[in-house]
């Protein structure tokens, strides 16, 4: 009798993680905070397996201002609840007055007609600190894309990254400026086949880094675009760069050392 029940347990546990929702994609939702942005925001990037959800978490504003960590957490499909703890702060972009809130997010899975949506309370402290950044609820729905695919972000473990823009393909007469962190450090050139070239220092003191290349016209067959080839160490890595006289194109760099660590957040502690 002990085998039978052992083995419709078995197969029960079976059926409900074969019939367990896949939660992998994104969610955005928004909460009420009072602390660095006005606006808060929320993206969770999830991977979901055997019942195990990891990902990338995003507080943010906008796309300019933002907090990335990573997370973990589990799916328990009996109750469709799905709990989610930040942990490592791998990137950030705030002011220096803010301070940072690692969160723990109780959601519960729920679908209307083709919505759906996680619903619950999150919480979270104020990081290496025991003091609580505060509690409330919270509502995510599923998107289609991130909020972040528009600004690529390389991560490098080396000093300097030397920066080539070519044209590409055609040499059309594109002229384009670029910003680091911005401040101009091409200004007005011309694209063509031999590169516009800059560097950027990266390393533990200046862990992150935006470049945006800024459209002075279109050249003769619109948009504006550029080759950008990145060599940071060993490394190689090649964008294709479109911008407008309305939008320019950016990415962003973060140094991890090889070992997969990021340096940490300074000592002011967004929310």
């Amino acid at each position: 009798m002990k085998k039978v029940i052992s083995i419709a347990t078995g197969l029960f546990l079976q059926s409900a993680a074969m019939h367990a929702q896949d939660l992998s994609g994104f969610w955005k939702g928004s909460f009420s905070m009072i602390g660095c942005f006005p606006n808060n925001n929320i993206e969770l990037q999830v991977t979901m397996k055997d019942g195990m959800a990891v990902g990338d978490s995003y507080h943010y504003q906008d796309i300019d201002n933002y907090v990335k960590k990573k997370f973990s957490g589990r799916y328990d499909p009996s109750q469709k609840k799905l709990v989610v703890q930040e942990g490592v702060v791998t990137t950030y972009h705030i002011p220096r007055r803010c301070v940072i809130c690692i969160k723990q997010f109780n959601l519960y899975y729920s679908k209307v007609g083709n919505l759906e949506i996680l619903r619950g309370l999150w919480s979270g402290n104020v990081l290496n600190m025991s003091s609580s950044c505060g509690t409330d609820s919270i509502i995510l729905t599923r998107v289609t894309e991130s909020a972040f695919k528009a600004v690529p972000e390389i991560k490098v473990d080396t000093g300097t990254i030397r920066l080539d823009f070519y044209d590409n393909a055609i040499v059309d007469d594109d002229t384009i400026s670029v910003m680091v962190d911005n401040q101009i450090v091409i200004s007005h050139q011309r694209l063509t086949a031999k590169p516009l070239t800059t560097y950027v220092r990266i390393d533990t003191d200046s862990p992150f880094h935006e470049v945006e290349m800024i459209a002075e016209n279109l050249g003769s067959i619109p948009p504006n675009t550029a080759i950008l080839i990145i060599t940071a160490g060993e490394a190689r890595h090649q964008l294709n760069m479109n911008s407008t006289e309305i939008k320019s194109a950016k990415v962003r760099f973060v140094y991890e050392s090889k070992d997969g660590n990021v340096p940490p957040p300074p000592k002011y502690s967004v929310r």
